[in-house]
């Protein structure tokens, strides 16, 4: 190997690209957020500031409809009145506490994505009840944290073929 060659290669960044990529709006994420300014998702801090400024209620309506939510399922989820989320204005932005249930909720959706390869086939595991979650549907657990914390999780273990 001459100098030159070996200078080349020492210069080279043998690191994952993904980290240092700010992702667009073609992001699954941002799809099922759309309307939402596009940030880094290279750190977790940006998705906690996403969370802080809140988002407008029809991003919400728009993340429940891709992902086929009713209304229904979307106060539950929220812990909010059906009443109460109608009642806000199409751009008015909703608590954050709210906001926090969407992203993660557009969080595990993408997940989903990735793990099943489409979205059509994630939705029918997320309103199919499960013995892994007690005879519960994995869509039933989201109205608690430890309840998307297991679907996570059973995720990683459908990803790494680990069935419970």
């Amino acid at each position: 190997m001459s100098h030159e060659e070996e200078h080349t290669e020492g210069n080279m960044l043998n690191e994952p690209m993904g980290v240092y990529l700010t992702q667009g709006s073609s992001n699954p994420f941002y799809a099922l957020l759309s309307g939402v300014r596009p940030i880094s998702l290279s750190s977790d801090f940006n998705i906690v500031q996403l969370t802080r400024q809140g988002l407008p209620k029809r991003v919400l309506m728009g993340l429940a409809k891709k992902i086929s939510l009713t209304l229904q399922q979307l106060a539950n989820i929220m812990h909010i009145s059906e009443r109460t989320l109608q009642r806000y204005d199409d751009d008015a932005i909703i608590k954050t506490e709210y906001a926090e249930k969407a992203i993660e909720l557009a969080r595990l959706y993408t997940r989903g994505e990735e793990v099943f390869g489409t979205m059509d086939k994630f939705k029918t595991w997320m309103g199919t009840p499960s013995l892994g979650f007690n005879g519960e549907s994995p869509l039933s657990l989201l109205d608690t944290s430890a309840g998307f914390n297991m679907v996570f999780t059973e995720l990683g273990r459908i990803e790494h073929g680990i069935f419970a």
